[in-house]
């Protein structure tokens, strides 16, 4: 399977891309846009279909999406004037890898635990509670060992929330979206790189949708 990684690089004139970018909903936005660079009507979930994920960020030059899919975007499908779009293979990144290789390494991830039915009810816990601080590392290092990476040098720092509804019309308006989200950076060993390929591919961790799990690596200089 071939993986795509498009970088997209918004215009300050576009209206579509300020609006995107803008505000605690960014990641519901930018999902429903993402998804716009792929054919309608398949069958199940889009997001899952394609492939699809994505992460955006700030530069000293400004704002800029990365979008992994397993299908070449059509960049065409974007509103007019919305911005740059550079897309290439992961193919020869994906075939380098091997066991002992040393990786730099980013993921914007949404780390949470699901504590027990004695624990909620003797603590009066929410299903799934969002962690931060030391307990945010320890989950990274388990994500970290799960997809056949070391941890080296883990650099954590909490995001803003992704809050919002899931759309704007029907039961999807009434259904309220809200990820904490941290930003991992560091280098890692490669242990495992098939199944290194596997999550690269995957994503880690939930609200995949909303702009969090895309795990990149580059060799370590």
């Amino acid at each position: 399977m071939t993986l795509w990684l498009s970088r997209i690089v918004p215009s300050p004139s576009s209206h579509d891309a300020r609006r995107d970018l803008g505000g605690s909903d960014q990641g519901i936005r930018l999902h429903q846009r993402m998804l716009q660079m792929f054919p309608d009507g398949v069958e199940g979930p889009a997001r899952a279909a394609f492939g699809v994920l994505f992460r955006a960020e700030e530069s000293p030059r400004g704002p800029h999406i990365l979008l992994q899919s397993h299908r070449e975007p059509d960049s065409s499908r974007l509103p007019g004037n919305y911005g740059r779009v550079e897309t290439r293979s992961l193919d020869s990144l994906l075939a380098a890898l091997h066991k002992g290789m040393a990786v730099n390494y980013r993921c914007v991830a949404n780390p949470v635990r699901k504590p027990g039915s004695t624990s909620r009810e003797a603590y009066g816990l929410p299903p799934i509670v969002a962690l931060s601080g030391k307990a945010a590392v320890e989950w990274w290092e388990r994500q970290c060992h799960a997809s056949g990476l070391e941890p080296l040098l883990i650099d954590a720092h909490p995001l803003a929330m992704v809050r919002g509804n899931q759309g704007s019309k029907g039961s999807a308006a009434k259904r309220r979206i809200q990820h904490a989200r941290t930003q991992f950076d560091g280098t890692a060993r490669v242990v495992d790189a098939d199944l290194l390929r596997e999550k690269l591919a995957t994503g880690i961790g939930r609200g995949k949708a909303y702009g969090c799990g895309l795990l990149s690596i580059a060799p370590a200089g």
